[in-house]
């Protein structure tokens, strides 16, 4: 029996009751309802510290908390106690566990993967709570995933950490397109970027890759991910290998920063991106990994063909993207990198097409079928339907693990994917 079901208060209010005339069942529930709204009204000593660090943590801003929590200022002083309630409602709002604040000092968090992102040469703000979070749900979904591939039975991928750093940059991107038959004349004749992108993921899923694109924290659609903060990350790993790009960027950029995080699992390297091709002072692994990603994309022997020295920038850049589907930045670097511009005039003309690629038209939603393929992975979705239904996972871990809130959403993905048999 609970601790608040023996105490003096419930032996009082169950009395009390009884001489009402409830029955026993009515008298426990009813009860027992009771103590537990008396025990949320209770004041939690949590220590100032506490509340302070869950508010940086999550990037909050204090007067926005004081409009949802009127006497947080007096919370953070230490002059009055929140609620248990209020607690609960306030580890929501800046997104950490409840359990954080019953700690004796706030936690040391360290980023649980390589972070390799720059700002020229040097690294960017510590991780925002919704990247964190974002990370952490990849791991748990990489983990069952391994488990899941070892009982049935599959092969490690021998693709993962079969390229060294510093290899021939044509020679890898060579290697990588022939595994994925990522083939130029194919994807020449798709008319549209998400086209490509779909092809390219498709071909990525064959492979055995986990592959995730989401431009949220789980199915949230508050909590936006910030493309400025992140392109991409990678979850090396020869049986589960991972790849999570955030949708909130252009679907050209994304086909970038799928091609990137690709090279980071040849070289075997689990690591954190912003992938930025005009950046030349920047780790040296990223800095490999981006060449290897352009080459794979934009072959630098094609694109010298291809290349109309003397036309208008503007117009040039957009015939290329579209031919190759990539960024108009990205072909911008490469015809750097082909000698068609000097370092100079790359620059400028660099500065000129971030300007006009900040008007971007707005994105549609898609249907849920072809979301909840992009966010979770087909391959990943199909594993853990199956496995759920076949009663090996419990519904309740599933639904946590897919970002779900109901049950019913759950059913409409089976459904969506030819699986659900109720």
């Amino acid at each position: 029996m609970p601790a608040f079901q023996q105490s003096s208060e419930f032996a009082c209010l169950y009395d009390l009751l009884r001489r009402l005339g409830l029955r026993k069942a009515a008298k426990l529930r009813v009860a027992t309802f009771l103590c537990m709204e008396a025990a949320m009204a209770y004041r939690v000593g949590v220590k100032p510290e506490l509340l302070r660090w869950a508010r940086e943590r999550a990037d909050a801003d204090i007067d926005s908390l004081v409009y949802k929590f009127p006497k947080y200022r007096e919370w953070e002083s230490g002059d009055v106690k929140p609620t248990y309630r209020q607690l609960e409602k306030y580890a929501k709002t800046v997104h950490a566990g409840v359990g954080f604040f019953f700690l004796s000092e706030p936690p040391k968090e360290r980023f649980p993967i390589p972070d390799f992102r720059t700002a020229g040469d040097k690294p960017l703000r510590r991780p925002s709570v919704d990247l964190l979070d974002t990370v952490y749900l990849c791991q748990r979904r990489q983990d069952w995933y391994r488990e899941f591939a070892v009982t049935e039975c599959e092969y490690p991928h021998p693709f993962v950490g079969s390229a060294k750093l510093g290899e021939d940059v044509e020679a890898v991107a060579a290697r990588i397109r022939s595994a994925l038959d990522f083939d130029l004349e194919e994807r020449r004749t798709l008319p549209t970027w998400t086209q490509a992108l779909r092809h390219f993921i498709e071909k990525s899923d064959a492979l055995g890759v986990l592959v995730m694109v989401s431009g949220v924290v789980k199915n949230i659609s508050h909590r936006r991910l910030d493309p400025r903060e992140f392109s991409g990350f990678a979850l090396s790993d020869d049986l589960a290998p991972l790849i999570f790009v955030n949708g909130a960027d252009s679907k050209a950029a994304q086909m970038f920063t799928l091609a990137h995080e690709m090279v980071h699992l040849w070289v075997g390297t689990t690591a954190l991106s912003n992938n930025q091709p005009d950046t030349f002072t920047e780790h040296e692994v990223e800095s490999w990994c981006n060449r290897v990603a352009a080459e794979l994309l934009v072959p630098l022997n094609v694109l010298r063909q291809e290349y109309r020295q003397g036309a208008e920038m503007p117009e040039e850049l957009a015939r290329l993207a579209h031919q190759f589907k990539v960024s108009s930045l990205v072909v911008l670097r490469r015809i750097y990198d082909a000698n068609g511009l000097t370092l100079k005039e790359f620059h400028q003309a660099y500065v000129q097409e971030v300007e006009r690629l900040k008007e971007k038209p707005a994105k549609s939603r898609g249907s849920f079928h072809a979301t909840q393929s992009a966010r979770l992975g087909e391959r990943f979705a199909r594993a853990l339907v199956a496995d759920t239904l076949e009663g090996r996972t419990l519904f309740r871990d599933a639904i946590r693990m897919f970002g779900f809130s109901k049950m019913e959403t759950f059913h409409k993905l089976a459904r969506n994917l030819g699986m659900d048999h109720g």
